[in-house]
């Protein structure tokens, strides 16, 4: 299934203060930008078993203080693991704080593809990480060219949040129509 406005799309989130919620609220109108419908669930109220039923997944985390993970998907990682991903997309976006906690910018989103990259998904949507200025990451790919999930700081670039959106939105649909293609 290549084309996206065929798939059955799950945007599955974790957030405390509610900017991981907004983002994946900007994420699922640029996606209906281009036809395609998102449904939006908080990971507290899924399953392994509805995640199953998404054809492309979209998971959205924060990084707390010092790396630390958001407490619902601290609490959702035995079901991460136990989910089936194989044959399944999956994006990854994350909220973190660059100058505040530059040596852990992003860190959940490295513990989050960790874990889905174990459960058999397929992971796109790497996102460059020219523009940002942090020290270390654990969301880093092997190259450290790239996060392995956009990346964004409502703390110190809030203004570019939307413009990566979009653009991010643009590759993950190209991305997917590659990585389905028959």
């Amino acid at each position: 299934m290549a084309d996206i406005t065929e798939a059955n799309v799950g945007l599955i989130f974790g957030t405390d203060t509610g900017n991981t919620e907004e983002i994946g609220e900007k994420i699922t109108t640029a996606l209906a930008a281009h036809g395609v419908i998102v449904e939006m669930i908080n990971v507290t109220d899924t399953s392994p078993e509805e995640i199953e039923g998404f054809d492309f997944i979209i998971m959205g985390i924060p990084t707390w203080d010092f790396g630390g993970i958001q407490e619902d998907w601290e609490e959702f990682e035995e079901q991460i693991l136990a989910t089936k991903l194989a044959g399944k997309t999956v994006a990854l976006y994350g909220l973190g704080d660059q100058r505040g906690y530059g040596f852990y910018f992003l860190d959940a989103v490295g513990w989050l593809n960790e874990r889905v990259l174990k459960a058999g998904a397929q992971v796109i949507g790497h996102w460059p990480t020219k523009g940002y200025d942090f020290d270390e990451s654990l969301a880093l790919t092997q190259d450290r060219t790239h996060f392995v999930g956009l990346g964004i700081d409502e703390d110190q670039q809030f203004e570019l949040t939307d413009e990566r959106v979009e653009t991010w939105v643009n590759q993950i649909v190209a991305e997917y129509a590659s990585a389905n293609a028959a």
